[in-house]
């Protein structure tokens, strides 16, 4: 999915408060030249619906700038907002070139139904999301992961997951992403199974 952004650089001297009251929205362009930064404006509507398509240090966007003599791919590298009315006071967007690596965050998706879970088991979820390395325009969405074979006992560690070529995972391999377990009235079960076998023999 591409997502166009269109900002503009912001006049000298204006003040934030101000600039909001204008349905205007704070920002800054990182990466593009080196250390130097831009001072920009967006819309602070299609901010809102940035925010709703676009994840913070994940979705790489299509970053316009009309007035200045660059543009190019970028990520949300941070969003500042009200405590509690969650208005966007500040966006922070860092550029990113197509062959150019990047550290980022994305979640996992959870496919299938896993055979534990059919048998009476759940699915234990530790990790929702995994820090990757890869290029910036190998970004995936989310790394999938496929339950079905998975039966009650069972687990997948980080190093364990199998992720799209060209994405390297930085998070610990020892780390459970997710276990499936029995139920409390499986395992009583099973233990009273056990006892009377023992019982028995």
């Amino acid at each position: 999915m591409n997502i166009t952004v269109e900002c503009k650089t912001r006049p000298e001297g204006s003040k934030p408060r101000a600039l909001r009251r204008e349905g205007l929205i704070p920002a800054a362009l990182y990466g593009h030249n080196g250390a130097e930064s831009v001072s920009l404006i967006m819309d602070a509507k299609e901010a809102q619906v940035l925010l709703k398509k676009a994840a913070i240090n994940n979705t790489l966007v299509d970053l316009n700038i009309p007035d200045l003599p660059w543009k190019g791919k970028a990520l949300i590298r941070e969003v500042q907002a009200h405590p509690w009315k969650r208005n966007i006071h500040h966006l922070s967007f860092f550029s990113v070139s197509a062959d150019q690596k990047v550290d980022l965050v994305v979640p996992i998706e959870i496919v299938g139904e896993a055979a534990g879970v059919k048998q009476g088991g759940i699915l234990e979820q530790n990790l929702t999301e995994l820090k990757i390395s890869c290029s910036g325009d190998n970004i995936p969405d989310s790394i999938k992961i496929n339950v079905s074979n998975f039966e009650v006992g069972s687990n997948l560690s980080v190093g364990e997951v199998i992720f799209p070529e060209g994405v390297t995972v930085l998070d610990d391999g020892e780390q459970t992403v997710f276990s499936i377990i029995a139920p409390a009235k499986m395992t009583e079960s099973t233990i009273e199974e056990e006892s009377e076998e023992l019982t028995e023999a």
